[in-house]
């Protein structure tokens, strides 16, 4: 058979732009789009479908099949993107619509146009528009070396035994912590089994990789490495703050030189991916992720949306893509290795469940623990936590290589930094054990991961026996551990995977993504609840045998989304919090579909009654609705021989109406958003303030669970509170220091309009004490200001909004690290979120100059003009 001429060129083509580089795109002068092609028999071409949008090709996006980069020239010279792309899209809705007629109206099959429309329409399976936006780092006090070398396990012995001549080793205590042993990273024994990450490639998607630097040149992988900002081949750091990227690949791969320190695989390679340093499309992220995904085994990612307390943001359908795409045929099959550093912003309240990449189950999500094995206060708690590694807090940073031929950095820090550590150890692991699938790297932290201040109530024991925490998962991650058990380590079965129909309450849908949603029930004070059934016969029909993850997706529409709260209740009745109040978050747009994740069930038996339960704070001027949710089951395949390959749908964030069907296919388009970068949220205490061992991280929701799930109209988050009624002794002694207080409070204001002088040891007679007013000396005065201000009446909305800002939680105080860290807007009482009332800026990214002696740099410096953007509308975009 003859193939037409067309056809062959764009055979050809399509050869031709596979095997080149990514191409360097000119937003300035073009509109840009994706689209995925259908390859079908009798199927309009690519050419065809290009033609008729009037767009070239450009590009293929990575190593996505079928996905295209297309663009259209500008009609003006500008950066903005509303110029000739609304043509574009205009043609694509008319053929769409074109298409649809054909159905709606079989007479208009008769029309030549009409049929040709539709062709051209069932060959395009996605069409996006492509706008560029800025991703945010996550990210940073010299270490005194030992004190003795007598200690065979000191790190000046373990230096000397192995050889070490790298001038700052001894100040690396996340690698030998000498005042906290028990606190580190502990790599130096496989270290001594010849193990040293040799023959693994590991990809820093960040801001650059200084493959100059003297401790990074032996082990920097040219090959794989590449600029996405600046479409170059080689990710050379250009602004002021590129340094995090640099900064991280040390901890993995700095080389065994007289350079800095050493990183915790430092006989591995590293390969840089430049994303963070300006705008970037969601097709150059997604062909970042899998950039040489082939031979690049780990891809760190420390970034990720604002840890403002605020913004809720995912990755859109072609990243979710790149996921799976990785996952599926990364490493011939065995899956890629995605590291995301959890957030630094639970300070402001945040939850990486707000993250819909720390929250996806094709990533290690890693949050921080301090030198002394403290909680530090900036690490986000949430369900889809896995485990910790060790990064700034309580006085001390990372110590690591920085950009310079022979700089070092002593200021690194942060979640960003405690993610590449994570990676460090599982070059480590993969190079002991290479056949490792990326489940197998995810099981082996769930086996291996040791638990960290167990006195601390954030622990709960989930039904298969291990505790888990929001704040550490499943525990610290130990090297020699993880690698010594991936030894003999026998490997997981295939995927497999239940996902039940939404369940929807009162006709409750959202049919479009931009739509209202409809239906539903409100949410009445104590909140709602509803139950899903597993029985033994679904999980065999589905070929799931043990369970990983849960995913669960919510339509709740609520006037202030931070309002809400939700947990899932397990039939063995572990509880998993999924949202917990966020003060900061005044959005209106709810959760439209949002997906959330937990694996506080890993290993638990499904079988039984799986209950939801949507709460909000119950203010009258602030109400939602509960309109539907869908659970999902990931886990272990029964049968290997029926495993099946997962296929992404486009339409997950809908809630559809019975009528519709589930295999509707609606692409989530994707919107203008900015990656900050991970220092650019990171508070500026982070290595100077004490961590924590003794708070749970949602206070209020992390008590031992009861399998009820059924509150009483009083109840909410502190359904504990209506004990305190019906106990008479708490009843009558709150009730008594209210009266004994506002008796104190009219003879205070009696004496000071008679202008009589007070001292505090009268009021010590009455059996009060006043911490509100503070002084020395035999008589003080007290400050009328203070007092005023603290018998001064508040409504109950202003009082509500007044904790929502300075974050006072219900479960407990501000803390000093809060209390200093607070700013206000002028507008601080508004119930809407102006955009004055950005928080106070709590963290300038590491300096770049400085203190450098012995090759140290201070941190001194300001953020650079090029890393302030944002992820632009984030609090009010909803892909997940």
């Amino acid at each position: 058979m003859r193939l037409p001429f067309s056809l062959i060129l764009v055979l050809l083509v399509h050869q031709s732009i596979s095997s080149t580089p990514p191409l360097k795109r000119s937003y300035s002068t073009h509109d840009y789009f994706v689209l995925e092609h259908i390859p079908s028999l009798g199927g309009a071409s690519l050419h065809e479908c290009t033609s008729e949008l009037g767009v070239e090709l450009v590009d293929r996006v990575g190593e996505l099949r079928d996905f295209w980069l297309v663009r259209s020239a500008k009609v003006f010279s500008t950066i903005q993107p509303r110029s000739t792309h609304d043509g574009v899209l205009a043609r694509y809705k008319n053929l769409r619509s074109r298409a649809a007629a054909i159905d709606a109206s079989p007479l208009q099959s008769r029309s030549d146009g009409h049929r040709h429309a539709r062709r051209i329409i069932s060959a395009i399976n996605h069409f996006e528009e492509q706008l560029p936006r800025q991703r945010t780092k996550r990210a940073p006090p010299p270490i005194k070396p030992a004190d003795s070398d007598s200690d065979p396990n000191s790190s000046a012995a373990i230096a000397a035994r192995l050889g070490f001549v790298d001038p700052l080793f001894t100040q690396q205590w996340h690698i030998v912590n000498d005042e906290f042993p028990e606190h580190m990273m502990n790599v130096t024994a496989v270290w001594e089994m010849g193990i040293t990450g040799r023959g693994v490639i590991a990809s820093l998607v960040d801001d650059g990789l200084d493959y100059k630097s003297k401790d990074l040149a032996e082990n920097f992988d040219a090959e794989h490495s590449y600029d996405f900002n600046d479409h170059t081949d080689l990710p050379t750091p250009v602004l002021s703050d590129d340094r995090h990227g640099t900064r991280c690949a040390g901890q993995i791969a700095a080389a065994k030189n007289d350079a800095c320190g050493v990183g915790l695989a430092y006989g591995s390679k590293v390969a840089g991916i430049r994303i963070l340093s300006g705008p970037i499309t969601d097709v150059d992220e997604a062909a970042a992720l899998n950039y040489g995904f082939q031979d690049v085994s780990i891809y760190s990612c420390s970034w990720g949306p604002p840890d403002d307390g605020k913004s809720m943001e995912g990755p859109g359908y072609l990243i979710q893509k790149a996921f799976l795409n990785g996952i599926q045929n990364g490493r011939d099959g065995k899956g890629s290795v995605f590291v995301f550093a959890s957030g630094n912003g639970a300070g402001f309240g945040d939850q990486c469940n707000f993250d819909g990449y720390t929250n996806s189950i094709y990533s290690v999500t890693v949050s921080a623990v301090d030198y002394k094995g403290l909680h530090p206060y900036y690490s986000e708690p949430c369900a889809a936590n896995m485990v910790v590694a060790y990064s700034s807090g309580s006085g001390k940073n990372i110590v690591t290589t920085d950009v310079g031929e022979n700089v070092c950095s002593s200021s690194h820090g942060g979640t960003s930094a405690a993610a590449p550590n994570a990676a460090g150890v599982f070059t480590l692991a993969l190079q002991a054990r290479p056949d490792l699938t990326w489940r197998d790297i995810q099981h082996l932290c769930v086996q291996t991961a040791q638990v960290i201040n167990p006195e601390d109530p954030d622990w709960e024991k989930t039904a298969s026996g291990r505790p888990f925490s929001y704040k550490y998962g499943y525990g610290q991650l130990n090297g020699y551990a993880f690698v010594t058990a991936a030894q003999n380590w026998e490997l997981v079965k295939p995927q497999a995977w239940f996902h039940p129909s939404a369940i929807r309450f009162d006709n409750g849908s959202l049919l479009e993504e931009e739509g209202e949603m409809t239906g539903g029930v409100p949410i009445v004070p104590g909140g709602v609840s509803s139950t899903f059934t597993v029985t033994e016969d679904m999980l065999q029909e589905h070929n799931l045998e043990a369970i990983e993850h849960l995913t669960i997706r919510v339509w709740i529409s609520h006037t202030k989304r931070g309002d809400v709260e939700v947990e899932l209740m397990s039939p063995n009745g572990v509880r998993s919090v999924l949202a917990a109040v966020r003060n900061q978050d005044h959005a209106h747009a709810g959760f439209r579909g949002w997906r959330f994740m937990t694996i506080k069930h890993w290993g638990e038996n499904p079988i039984g009654d799986w209950t939801i339960k949507v709460s909000d704070q119950s203010n009258d001027k602030r109400n939602g609705t509960f309109h539907g949710w869908r659970l999902m089951f990931w886990g272990s395949a029964i049968d290997p021989s029926e495993a099946k390959t997962y296929v992404l749908p486009t339409n997950e964030f809908l809630l559809p109406s019975p009528e519709e069907s589930e295999s509707v296919e609606i692409p989530t388009p994707s919107s203008t958003k900015a990656h900050p970068k991970p220092t650019s949220g990171l508070p500026s205490d982070h290595d100077t303030a004490e961590g924590e061992a003794d708070r749970p991280a949602f206070p209020g929701a992390s008590a031992s669970a009861t399998p009820s799930m059924t509150p009483t109209p009083d109840e909410g988050w502190f359904s504990d509170m209506s004990n305190l009624v019906s106990n008479s002794k708490w009843f009558f002694g709150a009730l008594g220091a209210v009266i004994v207080f506002g008796i104190t409070a009219g003879i205070f204001f009696w004496r000071r309009r008679a202008k009589r002088r007070v001292a505090y040891s009268s009021l010590a007679d009455d059996d009060l004490q006043m911490s509100t007013v503070s002084g020395s000396g035999a008589r003080p005065r007290p400050r009328a200001k203070e007092l005023y201000d603290a018998f001064g009446e508040v409504s109950d909305d202003d009082e509500e909004d007044v904790n929502e800002q300075t974050m006072l939680h219900p479960g407990g105080p501000l803390d000093e690290h809060q209390a200093a860290r607070l700013g206000f807007h002028s507008e601080f009482l508004d119930d809407d979120d102006p955009a004055s009332a950005e928080p106070t800026p709590l963290y300038r990214d590491d300096p770049e100059a400085g203190d450098q002696r012995h090759g140290l740099v201070s941190d001194e410096r300001s953020t650079s003009p090029g890393s302030g953007s944002s992820w632009e509308h984030a609090s009010e975009t909803h892909s997940g």
